[in-house]
């Protein structure tokens, strides 16, 4: 490192004795959170899958997630999709948190396109109390975001569904991963992921 006032080396800072010490605290506490999230699983999953029964027949089914441009709008193409491959006519609306008229990423388009769904003229929008409180059911990706649906846009908290508590399979975290940002890689497993969380969601739904 060199100074910048008179251009000798400078010395480095030493590295604090304890640093090691977090470091491993931290590696420690996300094993024991993966093995928490691995085990609650199947409970949160039977959960889900019973409170979508007690809610009966949607009518609509609004997604969401932080700024409605990889997940939620990936995830409203899919349900919609499957939803008319069975015929059914729920109303699939979706939003988010930040950020209205905004694209969805190079990387999200690529992606989604692999799978089938368009998202060249996707632009995201805002939810509102009205928009959210309307919808039967309202799917989001964080459980952060299921806490903001219930204090801020007064969401009843049997509305609000964690999609990832669907996952058929076993998981390392609850949340689905906000890929903006991230690869091609990282957008197609969470595109993996909202797929097959979307099917369980699609044979959990009651039938009018």
């Amino acid at each position: 490192m060199i100074d910048p006032a008179g251009g000798a080396p400078a010395s480095q800072e030493p590295v604090p004795w304890w640093a090691p010490l977090r470091r491993l605290a931290g590696r420690a506490y996300r094993g024991l959170r993966r093995a928490a999230e691995r085990t609650l699983h199947p409970i949160r999953r039977r959960s889900a899958r019973a409170r979508l029964a007690r809610l009966g027949p949607p009518r609509e089914v609004m997604v969401i997630c932080f700024g409605n441009i990889c997940r939620s709008p990936y995830a409203a193409a899919v349900l919609s999709r499957l939803l008319q491959a069975e015929n059914r006519t729920i109303t699939v609306s979706q939003g988010g948190f930040f950020g209205p008229d905004r694209r969805s990423p190079d990387t999200a388009q690529a992606a989604a396109r692999e799978r089938g769904v368009d998202l060249t003229g996707h632009r995201s929008s805002l939810i509102t109390a009205a928009s959210a409180q309307a919808a039967s059911l309202v799917i989001v990706m964080e459980s952060s975001q299921a806490g903001r649906l219930v204090d801020e846009f007064g969401v009843p908290p049997a509305r609000a569904l964690m999609l990832g508590d669907l996952d058929p399979e076993p998981i390392g975290g609850r949340d689905i991963r906000d890929p903006y940002g991230m690869s091609h890689e990282g957008c197609a497993a969470t595109y993996s992921r909202i797929d097959r969380c979307v099917a369980a969601l699609i044979g959990a739904l009651p039938r009018g």
